[in-house]
């Protein structure tokens, strides 16, 4: 029989005890063994829940338990999750986690503690919820080089921007239903700014590249600014407005970042919509592969993390882990240098006559394709780079600009 001590009874972690009971045969019949949730961590009662024997207060019971072999941490935030986490690793116990604040902080050197111990660190569920990506990027693609990695890795900002694109309603208004709906939390921010997305990319990054980058560091924009005005302009010159995460190696140096962008029709990106995830990946072997599905939720998280208990056990002798290195300043592309096309929008000077003829003399690029609605004008440009962008918006009145991906 193997023990497991659940750390944290909200959402993700009575959807894994649910699991591991519901599912109990068949993750015994893979392997072969009784699977026993022998605590659940909490500072909570739960009075009347079905698991309400084995909640506990105290992590040390958990951490001296010679029993437990197996702790699934699902606390959110980085302390005490990531304190908790060290100390089960250095106590010879295996974690598994969703919580992808504490990965992209300090999930290399967790790594490096789980070997030095000789028992396993696994975050499936840390990224795309239920979607299976960490394990393909270390397992299934690792004959690849990435050459991209591109994901829609927020299931809220996903959900505000197509309803605003298809119903035409504001970014207020469609805040105030998700949250009504469960899907945004009463303060959005780690959402709608992007810093969820920011902690997911730089995890899919390390996989990718080998050097874990501070996601405090990386250039993060989120969708608080995007108006209907700016999704109609999207949207007329054929693209979807998508809240992406973006990763990709220049001059041998990683790169990472969260913006809106704007995503061509032909991209499968384009098309996924409401809470769902996607993400793209480019292997110079596979070439485009993409994984798409639930990124979040109680149940589908809690197979994800499930998933990562599974293979703990499986490979209690040794397991394969996820390796890469805290990145330096010399791993680090610089992000002035990244080029893309863009689209700008921006006012008309009074009343001049401006057509892209004329805008490509004023601005001193090529442009694409070019509209105007009322006193707007917005514009598709050539690629340029970050320092050339900021040259041609200090030239334009209330400017909003938008990378193409």
């Amino acid at each position: 029989m193997v023990n497991v001590a659940i750390l944290g009874f909200g959402v993700v972690g009575s959807g894994v005890a649910e699991v591991l009971t519901q599912n109990k045969k068949i993750i015994e019949n893979k392997l072969s063994c009784e699977v026993n949730i022998k605590y659940i961590l909490d500072l909570r009662e739960f009075p009347g829940n079905p698991f309400e024997s084995l909640v506990i207060h105290d992590f040390n019971i958990i951490l001296n338990d010679p029993e437990v072999s197996v702790v699934a941490e699902m606390m959110g935030g980085s302390h005490p999750a990531y304190d908790f986490s060290k100390a089960c690793l250095e106590a010879g116990k295996s974690v598994v986690t969703s919580n992808k604040e504490v990965v992209a902080n300090f999930g290399a050197e967790l790594l490096d503690i789980a070997r030095a111990h000789g028992v396993a660190y696994l975050f499936e569920a840390s990224v795309g919820g239920g979607i299976p990506i960490i394990r393909p990027m270390c397992n299934d693609l690792a004959s690849n080089n990435i050459v991209e990695v591109s994901g829609i890795l927020n299931g809220t900002t996903n959900y505000i921007l197509t309803k605003m694109a298809t119903e035409g309603a504001s970014f207020e208004d469609v805040l105030r239903d998700a949250q009504h709906k469960g899907y945004a939390e009463s303060n959005p921010a780690a959402d709608v700014e992007g810093l969820d997305a920011a902690r997911k990319i730089v995890i899919l990054a390390a996989l990718a590249y080998g050097k874990l980058i501070s996601p405090n560091s990386i250039y993060t924009e989120g969708i608080t600014n995007i108006t209907g005005e700016d999704v109609e302009f999207a949207a007329g010159f054929g693209y979807a407005l998508k809240l992406i995460g973006h990763a990709e190696k220049i001059d041998g140096k990683a790169l990472c970042m969260v913006s809106p962008r704007l995503i061509p029709m032909t991209n499968p990106l384009s098309s996924i919509n409401d809470v769902f995830n996607g993400i793209l990946l480019d292997g110079d072997m596979v070439g485009k592969v993409m994984f798409y599905g639930p990124g979040a939720g109680k149940l589908p998280t809690a197979s994800a993390v499930c998933a990562d208990i599974v293979d703990a056990i499986a490979h209690s002798d040794g397991i394969k882990l996820p390796e890469f290195e805290v990145a330096t300043e010399d791993d680090i592309a610089d992000f002035d240098n990244y080029s893309c096309r863009r689209m700008f929008i921006f006012d008309k000077c009074g009343d001049c006559t401006l057509d892209s003829k004329v805008a490509e003399k004023c601005l001193g690029c090529e442009i694409g394709q070019f509209a105007v609605k009322g006193n707007r004008v917005a514009l598709i440009t050539e690629a340029m780079t970050e320092a050339k962008v900021k040259e041609i918006a200090g030239k334009l009145n209330n400017c909003k600009v938008y990378r193409l991906l």
